[in-house]
């Protein structure tokens, strides 16, 4: 992972004219396809004023999970604990609502504007243990980033 090749590369998605939907789109899209581990690869943002997750864009096979309560799962603790939730092996967690059978590890960042976490990405891998802080630094940058147009 060359991380400053990746993060220039979002510098101009982000930078694009497109709409709102149209870069986070593309952004789950260069992720999925440039991180060979990244095989699944979405946005999730807080629902209204409900304590719920609500999918928007990603990039991988179709989930069912497009409604995820605050404290369940990996996504929905990351909405109740505001802090980055690496999960190398998914079968370790008590608390994790399953994607589908190939989906081995995850990693969840919380997206903030104002101090609020307002949504966050999320990256499911089929791999063993394949996150870095690497992966932490990119994806914590994306959230960062994205908060211009959001």
């Amino acid at each position: 992972m060359v991380l400053e090749n990746l993060k220039s590369n979002i510098d101009s998605i982000i930078a694009s004219q497109s709409t709102r939907e149209e870069k986070l789109q593309e952004i789950c899209n260069y992720l999925k396809s440039e991180i060979t581990y990244y095989d699944w690869v979405g946005f999730y943002f807080k629902n209204g004023d409900k304590e719920e997750l609500k999918l928007a864009q990603y990039a991988g096979e179709e989930t069912e999970h497009t409604i995820i309560p605050f404290g369940k799962g990996i996504c929905g603790q990351v909405a109740l604990s505001n802090e980055n939730f690496v999960v190398q092996d998914v079968s370790e967690q008590d608390n994790y609502i399953s994607c589908g059978w190939k989906v081995k590890s995850e990693i969840v960042i919380p997206i903030f504007i104002d101090g609020e976490n307002i949504g966050q990405i999320d990256i499911d891998s089929h791999t063993i243990n394949p996150f870095s802080t690497e992966d932490e630094k990119l994806l914590e940058y994306i959230c960062e980033k994205i908060t211009v147009f959001l």
